[in-house]
């Protein structure tokens, strides 16, 4: 089972920032990135195929393909790819965010 990690503002002390991350303000980041590209429906496949709506951020890490899925607030990312942890840290350090397990 992989790890789940979440992007969040939850955890900071600043009454200046917004404790969220916006799903425009997602877009607008994301789409500054050109190793990322933004997608409403995520397919899974593999001996059988699924199909997820949502709001996602995927990132280009050679032949693979990484979703940042917006949700809520926050943006949640799997651990599985170790290439994962380091751009994560980068995305949630340029967004003001902190990033936790789960």
């Amino acid at each position: 089972m992989s790890q789940r990690y979440r992007i969040t503002r939850a955890l900071q002390d600043n009454d200046n920032s917004a404790k969220t991350i916006t799903l425009e303000e997602c877009k607008k980041f994301f789409s500054s990135k050109p190793d990322f590209s933004y997608t409403s429906v995520f397919t899974v496949t593999g001996s059988t195929s699924m199909s997820i709506e949502g709001e996602f951020f995927m990132w280009s890490c050679g032949d693979a393909k990484i979703p940042f899925r917006y949700y809520q607030g926050d943006i949640y990312v799997s651990g599985t790819n170790e290439a994962v942890i380091p751009k994560m840290i980068e995305v949630a350090g340029e967004l003001g965010a902190d990033v936790m397990e789960g």
